[in-house]
């Protein structure tokens, strides 16, 4: 309609603006098709206006994801393996949302802010249920990246074409700076704590919704043995 086509031209510029109307142009019409320009064109705006609000491409991506990533249902209190298994599945319902996001945040080398607040609030949701360090830090290497509600054989293409792969799900400690570590507590006491292979494998494999709860509620009852074993990593069989 063109009064409202209008009327959003006339509507300041803004930086959460900005990153919501990529986010659009990304769920109609695929990652690939973002672009400065094109994003410009939808706002009704010069490229350069854009620059104002993300210095470049890489932020504009970067704050894409902290903005979808948003979406996330928070925290919910009471029992540790419900609101990780409610929170996950949350995750998964905001990536189908935006089938762009898993390769967007696979690709990137360091996690967002919001990714980075997630995954600390869900390293809180383990200590909470009484969760040891340890055992925490292997529970976030064995979830991976079904923590954020998607299995890395979606990238079975992506690894093909030589990239890495997803990201950990927790840096390394030297990786993160101060205050980084001050502003995610949880997400540095396991970094700190953590000893990581240089390599992982990834078998090949179907993620629908059903296999995806099914691995996910076998993780999380092995989890939940584990910790009422007590389990520790010195007491693995050698």
């Amino acid at each position: 309609m063109p009064e409202q086509a209008e009327t959003l031209r006339r509507t300041p510029l803004s930086r959460d603006r900005v990153l919501r109307a990529a986010v659009a142009l990304a769920d109609e019409a695929g990652i690939e098709s973002l672009s400065m320009r094109n994003l410009a064109q939808d706002l009704g705006v010069v490229p350069m206006a854009l620059y104002k609000h993300v210095a470049n491409k890489d932020e504009l991506l970067a704050g894409m994801i902290d903005v979808v990533v948003g979406e996330i249902d928070p925290p919910v209190s009471g029992d540790w393996k419900h609101a990780v298994r409610r929170r996950i599945l949350s995750a998964r319902e905001m990536l189908l949302r935006h089938p762009w996001a898993p390769l967007a945040i696979e690709s990137r080398n360091t996690a967002t802010p919001a990714i980075l607040g997630y995954l600390d609030s869900m390293i809180g949701t383990f200590r909470a249920g009484g969760f040891s360090v340890d055992l925490a830090h292997h529970v976030m290497h064995a979830m991976g990246s079904r923590i954020l509600g998607f299995s890395q054989e979606l990238f079975d293409a992506s690894r093909r074409a030589g990239r890495s792969g997803t990201p950990d799900p927790e840096p390394p400690a030297a990786d993160l700076p101060p205050e980084v570590a001050a502003a995610f507590p949880h997400v540095a006491e396991i970094a700190l704590a953590a000893s990581h292979d240089d390599e992982s494998v990834v078998g090949p494999g179907c993620d629908d919704q059903f296999e995806f709860e099914f691995a996910l509620d076998l993780l999380l009852d092995g989890i939940e043995r584990l910790h009422r074993q007590g389990w520790t990593s010195s007491r693995r069989a050698r």
